[in-house]
């Protein structure tokens, strides 16, 4: 078997080139056709805003490609010097491509580990890729594996556990005051990229009203629209805080927007439940003093911060036992795939050996005829079944045991020679 993956990561590509290298869908399909062309190679690309890699095989070729040879085609495809290219580029062959890859997967190889995106961006490479005809055997099963590792690590350790987003931390400090939201009024002050990037997270509580307010009238009625909203005109603030349970607030007001003095006028005359304030903005819109632990719990973008820093050292502690479940399926894929190579040349040498045996056996047996009991015939019949046995035994393991330690299946082309088999 071949099989390499050779790639550029956010690790050591800078996202300027990496943002040259990206194939789109059509890009990719016209690539994953040339490839095989060119290479007569199984293929698959993942790429993703953090990698571009190639993953290429065959399933009867013990020889590698060159990764050169692979930098060079990506360079041409992207009209790229290929200098600037292959100081960057990494590689993996055989039993590293496999770990490799199901480490992709399984999110362990993210720029933050145990993000939720990949296992699904390496599925669709691979689904596209057997669409486009450039999947075989090798490929085929290896993503299969891939699948399935990711998943194992999903379930079985907490690596994806908590949100590591700034604007998803924000709705687990939401859950920790409120235990439902059908009820509840959402106020968005302002209209910044991460504040609809938490609004779409807020959104997903299904609170029963949304209102938007901005200095802008049009960018409030943008808003509201995108989200299925209301818009509120800036001057009517004071009266949208009253009515909010939980504020976002991310405006680009060079001083606070709402003093302690202003909130607390703003929220006289309501009683009842306590008040949620997502104090996004850089500076802060709201005032810091507003926080009293009790009726109020404001949350700015530092809180965020420190809450993200935490669940990325939580995750990290389910390191090891993913790492773990990798190299655990990384040898059964290689025991795998070295058992479908190794079966066909198994069992023709064990029907070479068998019809030998027989006729072997058969000729003794005409010439003892009328000389053996019963019980010395099955005592013959044994004796040369058992050495049948025994010799198969040290072929096999061999062939195991070269399949495990990374071999190119040379005793695997020695045994056919040897024993004139035919696949």
């Amino acid at each position: 078997m071949m099989l390499v993956a050779v790639g550029w990561s956010f690790r050591n590509t800078p996202l300027a080139l990496r943002e040259r290298l990206a194939f789109d869908e059509a890009s990719v399909g016209q690539a994953l056709v040339e490839l095989n062309a060119r290479y007569g190679c199984e293929a698959v690309i993942l790429s993703t805003c953090n990698r571009v890699e190639f993953y290429l095989a065959r399933a009867a070729d013990p020889v590698s490609l060159d990764a050169g040879l692979i930098g060079e085609f990506l360079a041409e495809w992207h009209r790229l010097p290929a200098a600037e290219l292959l100081p960057l580029l990494y590689q993996h062959s055989r039993e590293g491509a496999v770990g490799h890859l199901f480490r992709v997967a399984s999110s362990l190889d993210s720029l933050i580990v145990g993000e939720a995106q990949i296992a699904g961006q390496v599925k669709r490479a691979y689904e596209f890729a057997q669409r486009c005809g450039s999947v075989g055997p090798v490929l085929h099963t290896l993503f299969q594996y891939a699948a399935r590792v990711a998943g194992r690590v999903r379930s079985e350790t907490g690596i994806c556990h908590g949100r590591v987003s700034v604007s998803s931390a924000a709705v687990d400090y939401v859950r920790q005051v409120f235990d439902h939201f059908h009820d509840k009024t959402v106020l968005v002050i302002g209209a910044g990229k991460m504040g609809e990037l938490t609004l779409r997270h807020l959104r997903q509580l299904r609170p029963r009203r949304i209102l938007v307010t901005n200095r802008s009238p049009e960018k409030a009625v943008a808003v509201a629209g995108g989200c299925g909203g209301t818009a509120v005109a800036w001057e009517q603030l004071d009266d949208a805080i009253a009515r909010a349970d939980i504020i976002l607030s991310t405006t680009g007001a060079p001083e606070p927007v709402v003093s302690l003095e202003r909130y607390q006028k703003a929220r006289a005359g309501r009683g009842g439940g306590p008040v949620v304030i997502l104090d996004i903005a850089v500076p802060r819109d709201f005032d810091p003093r507003i926080h009293d632990g009790d009726r109020t719990c404001l949350f700015n973008i530092d809180d965020l911060k420190r809450t993200r820093a935490q669940t990325l050292k939580d995750r990290l502690k389910h390191l090891a036992p993913a790492e773990a479940i990798v190299a655990e399926e990384q040898r059964k894929f290689l025991k795998d795939w070295s058992r479908r190579r190794n079966a066909p040349v198994i069992a023709r040498l064990t029907e070479e050996l068998e019809a030998k045996r027989r006729a072997v056996l058969q000729q003794l047996m005409a010439k003892l005829n009328g000389k053996l009991t019963d019980g010395d015939r099955a005592l013959i019949e044994g004796a040369f079944r058992l050495l049948q046995n025994q010799f198969l035994h040290g072929p096999i393991a061999a062939l195991a045991e070269e399949a495990h330690e990374g071999g190119s299946h040379t005793l695997l082309e020695a045994l056919r020679r040897l024993f004139r088999l035919e696949d």
